[in-house]
């Protein structure tokens, strides 16, 4: 999600959303981004055009363009105001792996809201003020932990490809009418079918383990697990609390 800005222009962030001089604006950027996000989600992104978004909000597609340039600058204020359903009232735990696991839920639960996020790029933008509000918090998160700056940005990237995977399998379930507990089950018997046969030992022990390890529908669910592996491998032990707090803005002090 921290994303380029594209080359040759000036993105919409950079530009103040009225001019100083001129007639007052009849209709905002949050307006026109609610528009196109109440077609996306019911039509999905390919809905959104500068016609269908100038009709949903009472205007001719001319009058939009004093607002947007592009319709790829629609679909970034979009974006952007779906970032802001993100809530941060929360206080952080302390514990970063636990407080990027909240944030994911989050994302997944947006991802599912909005499934046409999918469709939109995750390069070539600069980040609204809601996106760069998401790096701010999960950059937060990372504050106790010995990684640099240039790898917590990484990271941020690192986290939010995993979540958008996961929200695409989810999503292409059930657009296939698919649980994905039952998915999960009929794989597991297909290849137990398969393992026995003899040909494949490493998939037959990993099988076994998993055997081993109880009925899956029992266990966390699998974006937990999944999750907590990765965050757990990308970031360093926590620091003590005290040498935390000295990073930590304060706001996020007593």
């Amino acid at each position: 999600m921290t994303e380029q800005p594209k080359a040759g222009g000036r993105s919409i962030w950079t530009r103040p959303e009225r001019s100083a001089r001129g007639p007052v604006p009849e209709h905002s950027r949050a307006e026109i981004a609610s528009a196109g996000i109440a077609l996306a989600d019911v039509s999905g992104l390919g809905a959104v055009t500068m016609r269908s978004a100038a009709a949903a909000i009472g205007t001719a597609p001319a009058s939009l363009y004093r607002y947007v340039a592009t319709r790829d600058e629609l679909v970034e204020l979009m974006a952007d105001q779906v970032y802001g359903e993100f809530s941060y009232a929360e206080r952080g735990s302390g514990q970063p792996v636990a407080d990027l696991l909240g944030l994911a839920h989050q994302a997944l639960a947006i991802y599912h809201r909005h499934p046409w996020l999918l469709d939109v790029p995750v390069t070539g933008n600069l980040p609204g003020p809601n996106a760069v509000a998401f790096i701010e918090q999960v950059l937060a998160a990372l504050a106790g932990t010995d990684l640099p700056g240039p790898a917590k940005l990484e990271t941020i990237g690192l986290f939010n490809g995993a979540v958008r995977l996961f929200a695409q399998m989810e999503i292409n379930q059930q657009r296939a009418g698919q649980d994905t507990a039952q998915w999960q089950g009929s794989l597991i018997g297909y290849l137990l079918q398969i393992a026995a046969a003899g040909q494949h030992p490493h998939l037959a022990a990993a099988l076994a383990g998993l055997a081993a390890g109880g009925d899956p529908g029992e266990q966390e669910p699998m974006f937990d697990r999944a999750m907590t592996r990765i965050l757990t491998g990308l970031l360093p032990p926590v620091r003590p609390a005290d040498e935390a707090v000295s990073e930590t803005p304060g706001l996020m002090r007593d």
